[in-house]
């Protein structure tokens, strides 16, 4: 038998965060929990919370101050709080006609109960991540957009080539994270339990344009890295033709001296 929460409610306010870069979840190991993979847990006197390893924390049913209490009981257990996180917050609506339909900014369900809420609470984490790596990645091409007006530029310097290697570092461990750690286009695990269950995240998946957002980070990542390495190469060509003119132009010194030895003092 399902286990139903926010019994006598009609709706459930729900706020996803990303946190941090990685959420600390040991604790909770010898704790009671509402659910496993992904963690749930009680939350305030009335709330739950799922919380996602990778640093996303999505919360359900409560109150503004017993949100903030909650979320700062957290902290402790994050590594690298970011100061400003990216949120989403969603209402969902009971609806016995209706699985994962979003409309006016609701999700409707038929029913509450503990599955149904990591569903939605697994798109909706990845969602926030999305949007926090598309906002770093548009901050990223925007730090490489000067360096692919300039490639044909012959004085680039150390300095330059340091900016873009950062580049591309930057590049690599948004990808690293997304994939490695978040594993945004997967299907949570929790479906292969709860097959029944694929419906409604397809749904939720396609409401939130999880892949699309997804393919569409990848590619300006793609970009990013492939104009930064471009123009490093690029670099690295100039500098080696500069050498080659300076060993040029020393053998043609060399010449020179060697000529006028002979001419004028043999």
């Amino acid at each position: 038998m399902k286990k139903l929460l926010f019994p006598n409610h009609e709706q459930v306010q729900v706020h996803a965060l990303f946190f941090g870069q990685s959420l600390n979840l040991a604790p909770f190991a010898n704790t009671h929990s509402l659910a496993q993979s992904p963690l749930m847990v009680e939350a305030g006197e009335k709330g739950c919370a799922v919380l996602f390893n990778y640093g996303a924390v999505v919360v359900f049913g409560l109150p503004p101050v017993a949100e903030v209490k909650f979320l700062n009981d957290l902290k402790t257990l994050t590594q690298e709080s970011f100061s400003q996180p990216e949120t989403e917050q969603v209402l969902l609506r009971l609806d016995a006609d209706s699985l994962g339909k979003v409309e006016n900014g609701m999700i409707l369900l038929p029913e509450f109960d503990i599955p149904s809420l990591q569903i939605v609470a697994d798109v909706l984490a990845k969602s926030v991540v999305l949007a926090h790596y598309e906002e770093g990645a548009a901050a990223v091409f925007d730090r490489i957009e000067p360096f692919a007006a300039s490639l044909q530029r012959l004085t680039w310097g150390r300095r330059e080539g340091r900016e873009l290697l950062k580049q591309i570092g930057s590049s690599l461990l948004i990808q690293h994270k997304m994939m490695g750690r978040v594993e945004i286009v997967d299907k949570p695990d929790l479906l292969w339990d709860c097959p029944e269950l694929d419906r409604l995240y397809l749904r939720l998946e396609d409401e939130y344009e999880i892949r699309e957002r997804h393919l569409a980070l990848e590619r300006k990542l793609d970009l990013v890295s492939r104009t930064a390495q471009t123009a490093l190469e690029l670099q690295q060509q100039n500098t080696g033709l500069r050498l080659e003119w300076y060993v040029v132009i020393l053998i043609v010194a060399e010449v020179l001296l060697s000529l006028y030895q002979i001419f004028f003092k043999g």
